[in-house]
């Protein structure tokens, strides 16, 4: 499996854990707070609507296109401490964001 395939293989199962634990949402947030140019949308997105409405589109549309896509990734670190404040179980979620960053990390 290429890298582009695991990584939209781990976007699906993402999209999919979050839709299992209620955190996929049905209403886009403003163009104003996806807008943001802050690391993770912090000052106006929560850690899952960025993963829903900012990560995952942005990753899908690279595979898409063909982009080259990055070789060092280091999301898990912010999930831990932002799924740290969700009331459901989001092992398996954070389990799968440390997927992306190991799909895309380069040795070197």
């Amino acid at each position: 499996m290429s890298k582009e395939q695991t990584l939209l293989f781990i976007l699906d199962a993402i999209e999919s854990e979050m839709q299992t634990l209620s955190l996929w949402q049905t209403v886009e947030p403003s163009a104003e707070a996806l807008a943001s140019t802050e690391p993770f949308a912090v000052d106006s997105l929560s850690f899952a609507e960025w993963v829903q409405w900012i990560m995952i589109p942005l990753f899908r549309k690279m595979v898409r296109l063909g982009h080259t896509l990055p070789t060092n990734s280091d999301i898990l670190p912010m999930a831990e401490e932002a799924l740290k404040l969700v009331p459901q179980n989001t092992q398996r979620l954070t389990a799968l964001i440390g997927d992306i960053d190991n799909c895309l990390r380069v040795p070197h």
